[in-house]
């Protein structure tokens, strides 16, 4: 088994499922925007989706919603269900539809319920452990590009049809 210079396995995203496989990971999750934690969690759940890097679900408890206004934009997922979304505001800074929930997910991915994820080309730095992650390109997906997570990845433009 290979390993990346995160320590962690290298990963193909066109090894991951179809439909998505949900996984708990014992990993530091931090979204920090305009100086001020957004998340802080010492767990999460990764989503594993064909073409796409990870995105990262972390429980409520870990998000201060100090920080978060209700968003009205909504999306659906074939396999999550429908997602409410959430601005960042940090002092006079508004980051629109930063983040997002499925209040009431499909029942094969009960366990986000509660959770939140957020675009990392949106904010200001994601982290996983000590290592600051990247975003996929386009403003689609929410995928975090780690060191150990290999494309190409859909998300880019001319990728819809893939």
């Amino acid at each position: 088994m290979e390993i990346a210079t995160n320590g962690k396995p290298i990963e193909s995203v066109w090894d991951f499922p179809r439909p998505p496989r949900l996984e708990r990971i014992e990993w530091r999750v931090r979204v920090v925007h305009a100086g001020a934690a957004v998340v802080d969690a010492p767990h999460a759940i990764r989503i594993l989706e064909t073409s796409q890097p990870p995105a990262y679900y972390v429980a409520a408890e870990f998000v201060d919603f100090g920080l978060l206004e209700p968003s009205e934009f909504r999306t659906l997922c074939e396999w999550k269900g429908v997602a409410e979304y959430t601005d960042i505001v940090v002092g006079d800074e508004r980051v629109v539809d930063a983040g997002w929930t499925y209040p009431a997910p499909t029942e094969s991915n009960e366990a986000i319920s509660g959770h939140w994820a957020f675009y990392a080309q949106k904010v200001d730095e994601c982290w996983i452990d000590d290592e600051r992650v990247t975003s996929n390109e386009g403003s689609f997906y929410g995928g975090w590009v780690t060191a150990n997570v290999t494309g190409p990845f859909k998300g880019a433009p001319g990728t819809s049809h893939w």
